[in-house]
């Protein structure tokens, strides 16, 4: 547990396989508020933009799509070396934590985002420049369709020495 003062809350959303033996001992008498799953991507977004830091302290995950529109929302995120997390928030556009010992880092590190807005600020800053840079969906198409390209190149190349 990390005590991060009364004006502090974590807002879970989500309704993953420790939901149901989590949530009958940490309500909102420890500030912590159990949205379950969220459907409405707007609502989503509501929730990401009103947030301060975005943690994400998953032990194994690919590319996290909840951590991408998160970025996108220009929240400060945290996350873990797990899957390909580490790798969207390294140089500084996040926080990327070991998924060894997650718990006494974030108990080290909530604090520091907390008291130190600025800090917050600019990370949120930094990962929406993340995604706009590389995670749009125009980007994404024109990478693809640069992939097919040369695959294509490439069998056309091995026909050509067939013959």
């Amino acid at each position: 547990q990390c005590n991060l003062g009364e004006s502090s809350k974590l807002v879970i959303a989500g309704d993953g396989p420790l939901l149901a033996s989590l949530k009958p001992f940490y309500g909102e008498e420890q500030n912590i508020i159990w949205l379950g799953f969220v459907a409405s991507e707007q609502e989503r977004i509501e929730i990401l933009r009103a947030a301060d830091v975005f943690i994400l302290p998953s032990l194994l995950e690919g590319l996290s799509l909840s951590l991408l529109e998160a970025m996108a929302c220009g929240v400060a995120c945290v996350a873990t070396d797990a899957g390909a997390d580490g790798e969207v928030l390294e140089d500084g556009a996040g926080v990327i934590l070991n998924t060894h010992g997650v718990t006494s880092q974030l108990k080290t590190l909530l604090p520091l985002l907390r008291d130190h807005r600025d800090w917050t600020t600019l990370l949120g800053q930094k990962a929406r420049a993340r995604v706009l840079e590389r995670y749009t969906l125009s980007g994404n198409i024109t990478q693809l369709e640069k992939l097919y390209e040369e695959v294509v190149q490439i069998r056309l190349v091995q026909l050509s020495r067939r013959a």
